[in-house]
């Protein structure tokens, strides 16, 4: 198969979806890679190392669409204002496309029934499964490890004061607080990051399961009186969206904590949903000046009321981080991990040299989102409804 490596065109996005190393394997397996030039650069991956491992180097990125029968990227498919197109509109009808598309996010919805209209088979990289046998596929958990780490450290360069504990001239000076929400990967990765920095770290989860691995961390935890039946898919093994009254429940439970913290890290992700608000304006306002807001379940919606997508606000002295690829920000390390999840992805789904889309398989069924001018996600479908 052709298979497109486009330079990613979201403003600050460094990542890229294929090293040479990558690019190597699909060449071995028979593919025929173009790689847009430069697409690499931003990840210290050179056109030459592309080229040594087989690739041909495109300069127009629209000769890349229109010969790509599979398109692999970082980010959603987005306006390319340079040429005034649409990416979307510069594929291939019936293209094969593999990327984060977050489509149940209302923000993506428009851009999803695009992919949907145009015929092309889209896969997101957020609805690969958490079992064994999609580990080595599994971009989004490699992704928040670095988004996890990345936003503790964002957070702690714009704190106008200490993280830890300080010995000084004048006494102990107090460590600061920080406040993980969500304890999956994401959140694990930033309680890690927030003790070995010295702060005082608290934590909350609706997941029995999460709350003892943040507990291993030396999390101090934020009790959630949430049923198990009420918190927990039916297997088990994801987060639910909350009814009404429990999303009110935990915000009352969580709003002292908010009060007190001098960090968050909001990283509560419904699995193939949109996010839930667990911190509305008002306990925004009550925090202290100074203090700041990392919202990492921005791509799925967000948990704070007042983010808002891709930027950086302030509100009453509070600072609210809507950065859409914290990721991205560590792009050589984010790369080398996402390119070697994509190529274990594609080799899964491809054989004999053909998509092979078997809809009894719980990864296929969880990633596939448009097929055959057919909207099949099914979080998407409960999102447009709703």
């Amino acid at each position: 198969m052709i298979i497109g490596i486009p330079k990613e065109i979201l403003k600050g996005e460094k990542r890229v979806s294929a090293t040479p190393q990558t690019v190597k394997k699909m060449i071995k397996d028979g593919h025929k890679v173009l790689v847009e030039r430069n697409a690499g650069v931003d990840s210290f991956y050179l056109d030459e190392e592309y080229m040594e491992a087989g690739a041909v180097i495109i300069d127009d990125v629209k000769d890349l669409y229109a010969k790509a029968e599979v398109v692999l990227k970082v980010k959603e498919p987005q306006l390319n204002e340079k040429l005034g197109k649409h990416e979307i509109d510069m594929m291939r009808k019936g293209a094969i496309l593999i990327t984060f598309l977050h489509p149940a996010n209302h923000v993506n919805h428009e851009m999803v029934l695009m992919l949907k209209n145009k015929g092309i088979t889209s896969l997101t990289l957020d609805g690969i499964p958490r079992i064994s046998r999609a580990q080595a596929m599994d971009a989004l958990s490699s992704m928040s490890t670095c988004a996890g780490y990345k936003s503790v450290m964002i957070a702690a360069n714009n704190l106008p004061k200490f993280l830890p504990m300080i010995g000084s001239a004048v006494g102990m000076i107090r460590p600061s607080n920080v406040f993980v929400v969500g304890c999956g990967v994401v959140g694990l990765r930033a309680i890690a990051t927030a003790k070995g920095l010295g702060a005082q770290v608290y934590a909350c989860d609706i997941r029995p399961e999460a709350v003892e691995q943040a507990k291993s961390l030396g999390a101090r935890i934020v009790e959630l009186d949430i049923p198990k039946e009420v918190a927990l898919s039916k297997d088990g093994k994801h987060a639910n969206s909350l009814p009404k009254e429990y999303l009110i429940k935990e915000r009352e439970q969580i709003k002292d904590m908010v009060k007190n913290a001098d960090i968050i890290i909001l990283s509560a992700l419904i699995f193939g949903k949109e996010a839930q608000i667990l911190v509305t304006e008002d306990m925004v306002k009550s925090m202290k000046p100074g203090s700041y807001i990392v919202d990492i379940s921005i791509d799925q919606g967000g948990n704070c009321a007042l983010t808002k997508p891709a930027e950086v606000i302030e509100v009453d002295g509070v600072k609210i981080d809507g950065t859409k690829n914290i990721p991205g920000m560590i792009p050589a390390s984010s790369t080398y991990m996402f390119a070697e999840n994509v190529y274990n992805f594609l080799k899964y789904l491809v054989k004999d040299n053909k998509l092979h889309l078997d809809m009894s398989d719980e990864i296929v069924t969880s990633t596939l989102v448009t097929h055959d001018y057919k909207l099949l996600h099914e979080g998407t479908i409960e999102a447009m409804k709703s």
